[in-house]
């Protein structure tokens, strides 16, 4: 049972990346001038998908540790984390929601977008560290 977050957690990071791999696309068209063709529809629901199962992740994350070890918050980094990515998380669906919904030619609020979105890859592959640093821990007694 306590695999099942890090698993779901990982698929999504996968997916994340492979969501940065297509807004790099845009990227290059917006801000370097470069002809990229970008698949706006797959973008916006691969990262939804990634971003939505993250949010889910830590939730989920929570509650194991709560009926596992009867308390909260006691993984140190790794719960510190989770829980940092909360508000980027938050401002990726948001502003993706919202330049899905509102098309047009901008150049501010992707840039903040992909920012944002490549700060929680970051702390996601941070998590990853901490997270195998706590099942060593606090699963197999290592």
């Amino acid at each position: 049972m306590l695999l099942i977050h890090p698993i779901v957690q990982f698929v999504a990071t996968v997916m994340a990346f492979y969501a940065m791999t297509l807004g790099i696309a845009r990227f290059k068209t917006v801000h370097l001038n470069q002809k990229a063709r970008f698949n706006w529809k797959r973008h916006v629901r691969v990262g939804l998908m990634a971003s939505v199962i993250w949010l889910l992740g830590i939730l989920g994350g929570l509650y194991m540790v709560k009926t596992s070890w009867y308390a909260w918050m006691i993984t140190g980094s790794h719960s510190n984390l989770g829980i940092g990515m909360i508000p980027f998380i938050l401002f990726a669906i948001g502003s993706g929601l919202y330049m899905d919904k509102k098309k047009a030619k901008r150049k501010a609020l992707p840039l903040a977008h992909a920012i944002c979105n490549l700060i929680m890859l970051a702390l996601a592959l941070a998590q990853i560290y901490t997270g195998v640093v706590t099942y060593r821990v606090y699963v197999l007694g290592l």
